[in-house]
């Protein structure tokens, strides 16, 4: 543990990579990363519900959490860090005071996803034997890498002469929107300057960075449930109220919803079930859906349109319909200036050879939440990629990074975080810089050739 994190930032990694754990059962990770702040030294850490109020969580699950936590205890988590993980509050915060001078943030995520990694031979943690250990869970979309990244920058500016304030959100559930609202309510997001959100890859190549995103779309996910009645199909199925039926209304009835003039809408039933035998008519259906806009409000019309096909089509077939919005998510843009000193700093960075200073996402993230607290303090924000050679998308079962990045994304970001430092306080400007919107002009360009 007394080894640099610098100098084991592929073993880090690849141990991260071993044991993920999905939104709200991060346990175990969270105690490892209690244990690596703990050895770097920090001001202050705070753990779950001292990071965050609980009451703000989203997504939150109804499964049993205890094997998890005893899967945590089994591999050695110390034991008073579980005890303030009760009820599924993971995640951390962690604090450097260091005098005068600007407050800047970091948010890396932490969760993994339900999914069977690879067994392939020629996929790398399988040959490498970094595996996952946890079946059925997989970190398929690099937020191992991004703890390695947030835990690596943060004991490099520890060990700095840096002055201002320094605060790394390890956000717990960001693949379902659920960790990004509470930290950004916290006292910990308070007074920001300038907040700094990173990805890893994202189809984009080992030695490219992105310094900024524009337009990720506002999400939301809600469960639609219907109730009927059952009868006998055969019999009297006049007597019955048929859920499936109504169920199956509202998906075709969502897939009609209209399009709008203001820009890009979303919508999509991803998972849907109903019924228990071929001669009963079903008193009961469920289906997951998102819906996503170009903008908040674009997101909340589409939103308020399936929640009122979804009570039309129960109505419709004599059922009741019950609609939750289990979480959501706002659009918030990266800030021009940020962007424009994120690219100035990566080009002087060994190892990445193309700078991009903005790029549309196309894609959902709750880190939006902090992203808009900030600004609307009236700080900077920005959602940079630093690009990897992925063999396969994110979100499946061979997915992996070139480990080359790793040092790349430490470089970048410590480097950014010592250059606002020192141009404290960076001018707000009006609009997109010429140089940024010039080189998005042509990325664009590029991207339809």
């Amino acid at each position: 543990m007394n080894e640099p994190i610098r100098d084991r930032l592929v073993s880090l990694r690849r141990s991260l990579h071993r044991h993920p754990e999905p939104a709200w059962r991060e346990f175990a990770t969270t105690a490892r990363l209690v244990e690596e702040i703990r050895a770097i030294g920090v001001d202050e850490l705070a753990v779950g519900p001292d990071a965050y109020d609980p009451a703000d969580r989203m997504a939150v699950t109804d499964d049993d959490l205890e094997p998890w936590i005893e899967r945590a205890r089994a591999r050695g988590a110390d034991p008073a860090v579980l005890e303030r993980m009760t009820g599924g509050n993971t995640g951390a915060v962690a604090v450097l005071e260091r005098g005068e001078g600007p407050a800047i943030g970091l948010r890396v995520d932490i969760d993994g996803l339900f999914i069977e990694e690879s067994k392939r031979e020629d996929h790398d943690p399988v040959s490498e034997g970094f595996r996952s250990e946890i079946e059925g869970t997989m970190h398929a979309c690099g937020h191992d890498v991004h703890m390695t990244w947030g835990l690596a920058v943060l004991e490099a500016i520890a060990e700095s002469d840096f002055s201002g304030r320094f605060v790394v959100f390890f956000q717990p559930a960001e693949e379902t929107s659920g960790g990004g609202c509470p930290m950004a309510k916290s006292d910990f997001a308070s007074d920001l300057d300038y907040l700094l959100a990173v990805h890893v890859g994202l189809d984009h190549p080992t030695g490219e960075v992105i310094a900024g995103i524009e337009k990720p779309l506002a999400m939301c996910h809600v469960d639609l449930t219907i109730e009927g009645t059952s009868a006998h199909a055969g019999k009297a199925p006049n007597e019955g109220a048929n859920a499936m039926h109504a169920m199956g209304t509202t998906i075709e009835n969502a897939y009609g919803i209209p399009r709008h003039a203001d820009g890009m809408t979303r919508v999509n039933i991803g998972y849907a079930e109903a019924g228990s035998a071929s001669n009963v008519i079903a008193e009961r259906a469920h289906m997951e859906a998102e819906a996503r806009g170009e903008t908040t409000e674009l997101m909340e019309f589409v939103k308020e349109r399936l929640e009122r096909t979804a009570r039309s089509a129960a109505r419709m077939h004599g059922c009741q319909a019950t609609v939750d919005v289990v979480s959501e998510s706002p659009r918030a843009d990266s800030d021009p200036e940020l962007q424009a000193l994120v690219s100035e700093v990566a080009e002087g960075v060994r190892g990445i050879d193309r700078v991009v200073p903005a790029a549309d996402f196309g894609a959902s993230e709750d880190a939006t939440f902090l992203m808009e607290r900030v600004q609307a303090d009236g700080g900077l924000a920005t959602y940079l990629i630093v690009g990897t050679d992925h063999p396969t998308s994110h979100h499946t079962p061979t997915f992996d990074v070139d480990e080359r990045s790793l040092a790349h994304g430490v470089d970048v970001l410590v480097e950014t975080i010592r250059e606002l430092e020192r141009r404290h306080p960076v001018p707000h400007i009006d609009g997109v810089p010429e140089s940024v919107g010039a080189e998005a002009e042509r990325t664009e360009a590029e991207g339809r050739e």
